[in-house]
């Protein structure tokens, strides 16, 4: 059992999850994630490393409550039963920045994507980098850690579907109005999103990073859920990623995995309401 210290509701069905780790996780890099189980017959949920706190053995993982094993998890309260990583690879730039001093980088967040571009851009602002990044979300509601953002870039430029706050249309086409200002991409968020920025930046030879989170089980390769397909080879996001070239992601394949079971879910999520 792993003590939480907070589980607090930060936006729309966004919750900030603080939890005593025990020092696991605190020689974790950005890019790497941990897999947790509410209970000890839950569902195991992949969630990135927002961000730890080493004196006090504390992890911060924001999440989404998007189905029934999110909602469980946003109504614990003291416990939950596990807690297993970090696990998967490190982000390469932050692994390895001064392979990167060149670059003109730019990061592409989208919605609660901007929960792991975080500790990337701290952690190259660390090392000497002035970091630009397209922020978008649906309106100006879904907009969270933007103090912390704030303070680790260098411009922030914010699209909004509605036009609540910055530029009124996706992250696509404000990249199209700034492209030329850069020749490297880290891109996270929604699939559809990051296939739509990669698609773009392959027409115009820009590298495009992308951080997969698909269906997931052990997390270790083992069980094949996390299946990717990239340049025509079989790739497991625990394993061989989370990251990945865009420009060599079979974008479609993903979408329609992300689907398998979208009936059950719903199943699932309404027993969870007692419907």
């Amino acid at each position: 059992m792993y003590k939480v210290v907070k589980n607090d509701k930060i936006s729309n069905n966004i919750f900030h999850m603080v939890i005593e780790d025990n020092g696991k996780c605190k020689n974790y890099i950005p890019g790497q994630f941990v897999i947790v189980m509410s209970n000890m017959d839950s569902e195991r949920i992949p969630l990135t490393i927002y961000d730890y706190d080493a004196y006090l053995n504390q992890i911060h993982l924001i999440y989404q409550v998007v189905g029934a094993s999110t909602l469980e998890l946003s109504r614990i309260t003291d416990n939950i039963f596990s807690l297993v990583g970090p696990l998967g690879n490190p982000s390469e730039i932050c692994m390895s920045p001064e392979k990167y001093k060149d670059k003109k980088v730019l990061y592409i967040a989208g919605g609660v994507g901007i929960a792991p571009v975080y500790p990337q851009i701290k952690h190259l602002k660390e090392q000497g980098f002035d970091i630009d990044l397209i922020y978008g979300v649906k309106s100006k509601d879904f907009i969270i850690i933007d103090d912390k953002i704030k303070s680790v870039c260098r411009n922030i430029y914010y699209t909004s579907d509605d036009g609540s706050i910055g530029f009124k249309g996706n992250v696509v086409d404000y990249l199209k109005k700034i492209k030329d200002n850069y020749n490297y991409i880290v891109c996270i968020g929604p699939v559809i999103m990051m296939k739509n920025v990669s698609e773009y930046t392959k027409e115009l030879g820009i590298k495009t990073i992308v951080s997969m989170n698909p269906i997931m089980v052990d997390g270790t390769g083992m069980c094949g859920a996390c299946r990717c397909k990239v340049d025509g080879k079989t790739k497991f996001a625990c394993i061989d990623g989370p990251e990945f070239d865009g420009a060599y992601i079979d974008f479609d394949i993903a979408l329609k995995r992300m689907n398998i079971y979208i009936e059950e879910e719903k199943e699932a999520m309404n027993r969870m309401l007692g419907e």
